[in-house]
């Protein structure tokens, strides 16, 4: 009756962590959630007015499936502002959102079998949309040693003769790692060496780079790679534009007629309104994003801060993104002043939320057991509180020996 492909994929742990959150709260917990990845501003006024113009101007309609031609065109001109890239608008498709470009890239260019790089720590989605399409999702570690960085040595050690992607998120969610120019650089020359690889880039953070550390699009520095990536990018974090469900790809002709032809025989289009105003956010100011990007910087600095102060606690400080991906293992072997021993970072994350009200995603959903992802997408008022109750909680927990940890 169901399709057997579903029995491999799970729910997404963030949406999961994000039900837990709000089922608790419904209970009348108060809980402090580091959990979701979504910014805690609204969009920008100039943004909402955009919508509700297109709204009194009537484009409430059906949109052409691959984005209005001023949205397509909006995205063209961003590319070439932002990225010095030159992309013309038969080779931009607009969906709902990034993942859902993401999905049907896979789904328009995988065969069972056929298998998709994927660096660890990744976001948690990347191995589950391979995994539809009947494909095999080939994960390869990023130590902390590393940054959580790709060595281009381990990626050729993975490719195969059906090996059909790389996806190569930066920065990255849950790390915050951004690569640079040079590491880049390596990474493309592995490729070059292996032309039934194609490159998808995930570039949804590009704009929450910290400490002069400068975002780098590989096209920038593989153009002859430019036939094989698939660049794809949205509006939900730089604009805190995530209920508006705006992404887009950017790449080969062919490729984007393919993602087109499902998104006809899918969700037919992006919302009209929501395009409208996504031109509007894209061609108006940018003051609303550089904001947000000094806003989250003065905010991963506090909690870098913070996590310092709790013993068992260590992070490599993140360089984009609005996550610190906490490396827990110290606190493994330890006992909770509830009685509960810690013996995985699933174990700390659950101890988190039940002895400290404060809701994480543990790292094994993201590839690397023994972290938690924890999302400064939220006021400093919950981030001091946050970790306030995480150090009492951690401070409550003793060793096998009965002695105290912290």
């Amino acid at each position: 009756m169901f399709s057997e492909r579903l029995a491999s994929v799970k729910p997404s742990p963030s949406m999961a962590a994000k039900a837990k959150v709000d089922a608790l709260r419904a209970q009348g917990r108060k809980v402090i959630d580091f959990t979701i990845g979504e910014p805690d501003f609204d969009t920008a006024p100039h943004i909402i007015e955009g919508g509700i113009d297109a709204l009194k101007s009537g484009q409430t309609r059906y949109t052409a499936s691959a984005g209005t031609p001023a949205l397509r065109a909006a995205i063209a001109r961003k590319l070439e502002r932002e990225n010095q890239l030159g992309f013309r608008t038969d080779e931009i498709v607009v969906g709902c959102g990034a993942k859902h470009i993401i999905y049907n890239a896979f789904a328009a260019s995988l065969n069972e079998g056929d298998e998709v790089i994927v660096p660890a720590p990744f976001w948690v989605s990347y191995p589950d949309m391979v995994a539809l399409q009947a494909a095999k999702p080939v994960i390869v570690a990023c130590s902390e040693e590393s940054g959580f960085k790709l060595a281009p040595d381990a990626l050729a050690a993975a490719i195969t003769p059906r090996t059909r992607w790389l996806i190569l998120n930066t920065p990255n969610n849950p790390s915050g790692a951004v690569y640079t120019r040079d590491e880049l650089e390596a990474i493309c020359n592995v490729l070059r060496a292996h032309p039934q690889v194609w490159l998808m880039t995930d570039e949804i953070y590009e704009h929450f780079v910290y400490n002069g550390v400068k975002h780098v699009s590989p096209l920038q520095i593989a153009p002859d790679l430019r036939e094989r990536t698939l660049l794809v990018n949205g509006l939900s974090k730089a604009y805190a534009f995530t209920g508006w469900r705006i992404g887009y790809g950017a790449g080969p002709v062919e490729l984007v007629k393919r993602i087109n032809l499902l998104l006809t025989q899918s969700t037919t289009c992006a919302s009209a309104m929501s395009q409208a105003a996504a031109v509007v956010a894209l061609d108006g100011p940018q003051q609303c994003v550089s904001e947000a990007a000094r806003l989250f910087e003065s905010r991963r600095d506090r909690v870098m801060e913070l996590i310092a102060r709790i013993p068992g606690l260590s992070c490599v400080r993140p360089d984009g993104a609005f996550y610190v991906f906490v490396n827990v293992q110290q606190l493994l072997g330890l006992q909770t002043a509830m009685g509960k021993s810690l013996q995985s970072d699933v174990d700390v994350m659950n101890f988190f939320i039940e002895e400290a009200g404060v809701a994480v995603i543990d790292g094994t959903s993201y590839g690397c057991p023994g972290f938690l992802r924890m999302s400064f997408a939220t006021s400093m008022e919950e981030i001091e509180a946050g970790f306030a109750a995480i150090a009492s909680a951690v401070a409550g927990c003793t060793a096998v020996s009965g002695m105290k940890s912290a």
